[in-house]
Parts: structure tokens; sequence; C-alpha cells
């Protein structure tokens, strides 16, 4: 039968959480006789911890934010949407390629990185492509010459028409910008203000690369937005042309007739048939070309109404928000740091070795 203390509890459970805390303390007490270990050790990491402040490069976060509103249809163009419909002008479609989150993945698509990455920028008076001022940033080109030895690989003329080489290590690069670089999102879901977040140790790169992600995406959103209302345009407009030099010709048709027979004879019915032909040919010209003028004024109200509004609200401007690590700061956490460990692995090794 167990042994019973007067408190009703395990004589066995009692001793053990005595022998528990008298170990606890006895630890504690073994710490305070190496205090001057537990000193010279946290000391050493302060050191680390300088050195880390003076030689590990921070990450510079460039941010741009802009408000995207789709360009709407006016309600009072209803009136017209049956005559426009004619004319193959849709006035109530919405296209929906753009709607909802799918313009934040398009930042994150290939093309647009690539097309980023393959612009220029000004940095220090030179004009340089943004993936060769980041290859030369990260020193690839000596890492490339060890591995594959392609040190001189360069990234000019056109993209369609790149080898393998070069496919392969903007896909790198476009893999690593999605998962450790870039960030794009709303600010607030019921908004529609977006922001892109470049973060990168070359502070002029993040700066450049985040303005020209931005320009190189919003100008493609505007023109694939644009596309289908513009195409309209520019056929209403063929028509209209082509009409328009079909009514001068009927025009001067009627007058060649007449002018054919300046003082016909009225009882001569005849003589006035080719003239009446080219009348009937400017009047059915006319009325379509009224027609075509009437819906390319819709069309043209249309591709107004199709152009989205992209107002950018903040740019990246220098010098960028950084993560980095002050001397005192760097000194400070890891005297901390260092004790913490060093008296956790005192204490463990008294528990542990020594009880």
């Amino acid at each position: 039968m167990d042994n019973i203390d007067k408190t009703g509890k395990n004589s066995d459970e009692a001793i053990t959480i005595t022998e528990f805390f008298h170990n606890i303390g006895s630890a504690f007490s073994y710490v305070k006789r190496k205090w001057i270990t537990v000193v010279i050790f946290s000391l050493l990491c302060s050191l680390l911890g300088l050195m880390y402040a003076i030689f590990i490069k921070p990450d510079y976060t460039a941010v741009s934010t802009f408000v995207l509103e789709d360009g709407g249809k006016m309600a009072s163009l209803g009136q017209y949407a049956g005559l426009a419909s004619l004319a193959g002008v849709d006035l109530n479609s919405n296209s929906g390629l753009f709607q909802g989150d799918n313009i934040l993945e398009l930042y994150k698509s290939r093309t647009m990185i690539e097309k980023a990455l393959l612009s220029k920028a000004n940095f220090g008076n030179k004009n340089q492509q943004l993936i060769e001022r980041y290859i030369s940033s990260f020193n690839l080109r000596t890492k490339w010459k060890a591995k594959d030895d392609i040190q001189n690989i360069t990234f000019s003329g056109d993209p369609g028409n790149f080898n393998r080489k070069q496919d392969s290590i903007i896909t790198d690069l476009v893999d690593k910008f999605n998962k450790k670089m870039l960030t794009v999102n709303k600010i607030d879901k019921k908004l529609s203000i977006i922001a892109v977040q470049v973060t990168c140790k070359d502070e002029l790169f993040a700066k450049e690369f985040t303005k020209k992600l931005v320009e190189t995406v919003n100008e493609f959103y505007v023109q694939t937005k644009t596309k289908k209302s513009g195409q309209n345009v520019q056929i209403l407009q063929h028509q209209a042309d082509s009409v328009r030099r079909q009514l001068n010709s009927s025009i001067g048709g009627v007058a060649s007739a007449i002018d054919a027979a300046p003082n016909a004879n009225p009882q001569l019915l005849s003589l006035r048939v080719p003239s009446q032909r080219r009348q009937v040919d400017v009047q059915a010209s006319s009325a379509v070309y009224g027609e075509i003028v009437k819906n390319l004024e819709i069309a043209q109200i249309s591709l107004r109404q199709d152009i989205p509004l992209i107002q950018i609200i903040d740019q990246p401007v220098l010098p960028l928000e950084n993560n980095r690590v002050t001397a005192a700061k760097g000194i400070i956490l890891g005297f901390l740091l260092g004790g913490f460990v060093i008296v956790f692995g005192l204490m463990l090794k008294k528990l542990i070795f020594y009880s």
C-alpha cells in the first residue's frame, strides 16, 4: 500500500517535486559559479552582433501603391445599345479578365517580370538593363563561370529569340522574385488600392524595378482592356472611309452624267436615266454613311469608357525602408541572446549530467 503523508498526497510524488525544485536551485547556483563563463560568452556574442550589423547588407523594401478603377459604361448610353450592337459594339459587356484577384496574379506572371527586367533604367547617369544591374549586384556571372561557363551571356535583342540558357536564367529569376522578393496585394479588400512591394539588398534596383513593373503591368492592362473597343473603332473608321469614298464617287458620277447631256430634250427620258441612277447611289451612300458615322461616334464613346483609371498614389523614393541593424542594437541583442543561450545551456548541463 502506498505511503500517504498527512496532507493526503503520495509521499513519492512529494519527494519527486522536492527533488525537482532542489535540482533547479542547484542549477542556478551552478550558473552563478560560472558567471565568468557567462560574461565571456555574452561578450563574444555581442561582438558577433556588432560584426553582423557592420558586414551584413540590409534588405531594402520599395513600395508602390496605386488606385485602380475600371472604366464603366454610362447609364445614358443605354438608349444606344441596340443601335451600337448593329455595328458590333457591346456597350453593356464587362470584361472579366482583370476582375477579382487576376490583376494581382498578372504582376507575378513571367511575361510581366521579364519585360520589367529587360527594360532599362538610369543608375548613376548610366542607362542599364535592370537584369544586368541585378546580375552585377549579386556577382552572378562569377557563379555562372564556375558552374556553367556562361559568364559572357547577355540579354539584349528580341526575347523571342533568346536561347535555352537565357530563358532558363530568366525563369530562375522569375521564380526567385515570386518566392522571396515580390509581394502584390490589396491594402484593403473593400478598396481598389493595390500595393506592389519589392525587397532586395540593392536599394537602387529595388526602387527602379518596382517602378518599371508597375508601369509595364498597368500599360498592358490598359491595352488589353481597350483592345476590343479599339478594334471596333478601327473597323467602323475603315467602313466610314470606304463609304465616304463611294459617296464622293457617286456625287462625281451625277455631275458627269449631267455634263454628258447638258441640253437634253425633256421628252427623251432615257437621257435622264444615268444621272438618276447616280442620284440613287448618292442617296443610298449618304444614308449608309450617316449610320456608320453615328455608330462610329458611339464606339469612340465606348472606347473612352473602357479606359480604366490608374492613378499612382505613392512611388518608391530614396532612402528606402530597410531592416538594417545598428551597431548598438547588434551589440545589445548579441549580448542578451548569448547570455540566454549560455545560461540555458549550463542549467541543462547541470540538470542532465550532474543531477
